[in-house]
């Protein structure tokens, strides 16, 4: 079994904040993502819609459709009403060969709430993660039918968000959820992404791989930041130029045979972060590091 390297586009340019980024096109994500070595990228705003339209721009740069995200209201909504929500997205993964869809629930999320402070987020009582457990499992069970698995996003400012909350998730879930297992979110929320990683590696689809900059995670957390200005502050960075321990994160993944995407997704300022110098380390990095815990990464 073998993983393969991708990245998200918003190395490049991000969809919440226009400003960072807002000028690059397309054509520099995806030319650039080829150029640093990866064989995939996961969806951004500037992407076609299209199934027939996309293809064509990805086959152009010899690159394969990873996933992409979603933004879920399975809180909010019956699981009917959120699968006819989500239909159009997975028609479009489908039939771009994604196997899973990067799904987050960001119900109960207030206006600019990512740039409000980090402890004002919603949160799931305890008694409400059975039901909730239920009708997650209804929704990714339905998902899973039609062609394209969940990978669950636990996420900063959600309802998912601390290693503690994954754990109900995963305690109150069938194993159709799957779970995208995100190093930069655990660390961030105050967890331990070694700990999380050991703990539910069997339900983990989908890696996201982003690094901290412990000095600043620390001011983060102190000062209450929100999440977009620990972003522009430079919270986060690519694979082993932080203090995320990879080595043992991904020994943990080959040991279980992983055989999914390692993707790239540390957002960050790219005025102050070059895109492509900071995909290509993260790209070498990540390469390295994978081989050396001793997983097979796909040509």
């Amino acid at each position: 079994m073998s993983v393969r390297l991708g990245i998200n586009p918003i190395t490049w340019t991000n969809d919440d904040v226009p400003e960072l980024g807002g000028a690059t096109p397309l054509e520099t994500c995806l030319a650039e993502t080829r150029l640093a070595g990866y064989a995939g990228t996961e969806l951004g705003g500037k992407f076609p819609r299209r199934g027939d339209e996309l293809r064509k721009i990805l086959r152009e740069h010899g690159l394969d459709l990873v996933s992409g995200w979603y933004d879920g209201r399975i809180l909010e909504r019956d699981m009917a009403q959120e699968f006819d929500a989500v239909l159009p997205h997975l028609v479009l993964l489908r039939d771009l060969g994604c196997r899973h869809v990067v799904y987050a629930d960001t119900s109960r999320r207030a206006e600019n709430d990512l740039w409000g402070p980090v402890s004002r987020r919603p949160r799931l009582a305890a008694e409400d993660w059975l039901a909730y457990g239920a009708k997650l499992t209804a929704l990714a069970e339905r998902m899973a039918a039609f062609g394209v698995g969940m990978a669950f996003h636990h996420h900063m400012g959600t309802i998912v968000e601390s290693d503690e909350e994954v754990g109900l998730l995963m305690e109150h879930t069938g194993p159709a959820v799957g779970l995208l297992y995100d190093t930069g979110h655990s660390a961030f929320a105050g967890g331990d992404p070694v700990a999380l990683v050991r703990r539910h590696v069997a339900r983990i689809v989908h890696v996201h791989c982003k690094d901290t900059r412990p000095d600043i995670l620390a001011r983060a957390r102190r000062e209450d930041l929100s999440f977009m200005q620990a972003v522009v502050d430079g919270i986060f960075t690519v694979p082993g130029d932080g203090s995320v321990d990879y080595a043992t994160i991904l020994k943990v993944l080959a040991d279980h045979g992983y055989a999914g995407w390692l993707v790239v997704e540390a957002e960050q300022d790219p005025a102050k972060a070059h895109p492509l110098t900071y995909a290509s380390l993260g790209f070498c990095n990540l390469a390295r590091l994978a081989l050396r815990a001793g997983l097979t990464i796909a040509p």
